[in-house]
């Protein structure tokens, strides 16, 4: 078992030919983002959201994590993106070692997958998944 590298998901590429997925803000679908042990399975395979690995914390921490919060889609020089605000989850005691983000608005299908690239841990703390510059050279979203 293990979180590969950060991946797309293969289904997520699919689907954005479907139309299946909406990034408009506002009015577009809901993401969220769960966070996993490394005992976790998460690849570019992966189809939808999973229980099987995710963390738990006595407090500040429920399953399926925490919804983000998207902030938009934009087009220059050819590179489309989207990116999300920064997303902290307080008063956790938890160690995670990567996440996956995925579309709760359509049936929980994946989005994309995250590697932390080693064990993160906060005991009784924040834990804040920091996503990169809302640009095309360093969006979490990029289609070029």
């Amino acid at each position: 078992m293990a979180i590969t590298t950060n991946a797309i998901a293969n289904s997520f590429k699919k689907q954005l030919i479907e139309a299946t997925h909406n990034f408009s803000n506002p009015g577009g679908n809901k993401f969220k983002l769960a966070m996993y042990t490394s005992a976790a399975t998460l690849g570019s395979g992966t189809t939808s959201y999973t229980t099987g690995g995710e963390v738990s914390s006595p407090a500040g921490y429920t399953a399926q994590g925490q919804a983000l919060v998207n902030v938009g889609t934009s087009v220059s020089s050819g590179v489309a993106i989207t990116d999300f605000s920064n997303l902290s989850f307080t008063g956790v005691t938890l160690t995670a070692r990567g996440a996956l983000i995925f579309n709760s608005s359509a049936a929980n299908k994946a989005v994309a997958v995250l590697d932390f690239g080693g064990d993160k841990t906060a005991t009784a703390g924040t834990f804040t998944i920091q996503f990169p510059a809302y640009t095309t050279s360093a969006a979490i979203l990029r289609i070029a």
